[in-house]
């Protein structure tokens, strides 16, 4: 069964953001969670580990999160949204949740390359995440969740590992595919092709 939590101290619901420790700002994400919370009216309890990101008006705002720390938020959290990390998808996944994922995108300065958005796509295909690529997107599955949040939880076997090693092992074979296509995508040999000499004698490559 879904693992029960304990409602917030104030009764509210709470809501852990998390968008990791890379060094790109993500303010779209911050963004979009900052009018929400205001359209809420105070009615949700948010912890939200911005990083690198700028979250000067966002109640319950903390640049990064340790080990322990992060652990206890997601432990006590109604919902889990995050960036598309393998790290801490499964670490949300380890405690219950099923994240709301909003991967980094490289085209709007949030990360070096698309791999978070691959990766998030094959999972959201899995069905091992909720997958938001738009405002529109998280808004409703934000709705959903304080709705029904059952439909946001995975089930946890405390006295077994054996489904922790499979998420774990299915995470990564997508990870390796990932990368297999991408070092595909960007081969080049390592040889460069000599070509006629130049009028000066030498070969040109």
């Amino acid at each position: 069964m879904p693992e029960q939590r304990e409602p917030g101290p104030d009764g509210r619901p709470q809501v852990l953001v998390a968008v990791g420790t890379d060094k790109h700002p993500f303010d779209r994400l911050v963004d979009w969670l900052a009018r929400w919370h205001e359209e809420t009216d105070g009615k949700v309890r948010l912890t939200v580990q911005h990083g690198h990101t700028g979250a000067a008006d966002l109640p319950g705002a903390v640049p990064f999160l340790g080990h322990a720390e992060l652990q206890a938020a997601m432990a006590g959290a109604d919902l889990v949204v995050c960036h598309g990390g393998p790290a801490t998808i499964l670490e949300a996944r380890r405690h219950g949740h099923l994240p709301i994922v909003v991967p980094r995108d490289p085209t709007r300065g949030e990360h070096v390359d698309d791999h978070q958005l691959l990766f998030a796509r094959r999972l959201g295909a899995a069905g091992l995440v909720a997958l938001c690529e738009s405002r529109q997107e998280l808004l409703d599955a934000l709705t959903s969740g304080l709705v029904d949040r059952a439909r946001f939880t995975v089930v946890v076997d405390a006295d077994s590992a054996s489904g922790q090693r499979a998420a774990v092992q299915r995470v990564g074979e997508i990870v390796e595919d990932l990368v297999a296509a991408a070092a595909q995508r960007h081969h080049r040999p390592w040889w460069r092709p000599w070509h006629e000499a130049g009028p000066n004698g030498r070969r040109n490559r």
